[in-house]
């Protein structure tokens, strides 16, 4: 599997708030998170740290057992997700600097071709083929529930002033129900994870045309990254961009 994980700090903020990891197992399962975290001071970055750390430790420490069928997968990512978020509640609580503290959440559980996408927030999974790029998530936002209210368009969402007004994030509340998903890969075929530094400064087609441009893939990461910032770079930029059984150039 090729892959690049890359963080920046962008161009506006002071603290990088997100944090990006791709951990592989000696059985082959892999684990791609991306965490944008949020809260007052040094908060955010309390929180996202935590969220990726304790789900490197959990994954690593897991039984085989635990990812052998989609359920089971699906079972191990809500356990881990409920953990992890008591865990950051409860510091939250504890130290007056942190209070309201969260991060969002994109694990990917990556199994050969089967990738399992557990979704907290508006952090976003793309899935990319020769032909098209599809938005795989669905933002836990304040906008989106007007969209289902039939407030506001899809295309007003996308433009709106609250656009970035999440309702749901990881460690705010003592209880969280994160959303699955499922993409299978195809023939030359990429799954972009990122934070919305990237994905609220890049059009699809921006994204789709630097995924399928014929170079290695450490270069297209840094390509979708310098994009973002030439665009404004006004929050943090993080992605990880895997593929799957490809030669890459």
């Amino acid at each position: 599997m090729e892959y690049i994980v890359a963080s920046d700090i962008g161009r506006k903020r002071m603290v990088n708030e997100d944090r990006a990891i791709f951990i592989e197992r000696e059985d082959a399962y892999k684990l791609a998170i991306v965490a944008d975290g949020m809260g007052g001071h040094n908060a955010g970055d309390i929180a996202s740290g935590m969220a990726v750390s304790g789900f490197e430790q959990l994954f690593l420490q897991a039984d085989a057992e635990s990812f052998q069928s989609t359920e089971l997968k699906k079972e191990w990512l809500l356990a881990s997700v409920q953990e992890l978020n008591e865990s950051i509640y409860q510091y939250s609580l504890s130290h007056e600097n942190c209070h309201g503290m969260g991060t969002t959440l994109i694990a990917v559980l990556i199994d050969a071709g089967e990738c399992i996408i557990c979704h907290i927030g508006d952090s976003r999974v793309y899935f990319s083929t020769a032909t098209n790029l599809q938005l795989i998530t669905r933002d836990h936002s304040y906008v989106n529930v007007l969209v289902d209210n039939g407030e506001i368009s899809e295309e007003e969402a996308e433009s709106h002033p609250k656009k970035n007004y999440i309702i749901k994030s990881l460690g705010t509340e003592s209880t969280i129900a994160p959303d699955f998903y499922s993409v299978q890969f195809v023939s030359d075929s990429y799954v972009l994870v990122c934070s919305d530094g990237l994905s609220n400064k890049l059009t699809k087609q921006e994204m789709q045309a630097i995924i399928h441009l014929p170079i290695p893939i450490q270069e297209k990461g840094e390509q979708l990254i310098q994009l973002a910032n030439e665009h404004g770079g006004e929050d943090n930029i993080s992605l990880i961009l895997f593929a799957d059984n490809m030669k890459e150039v």
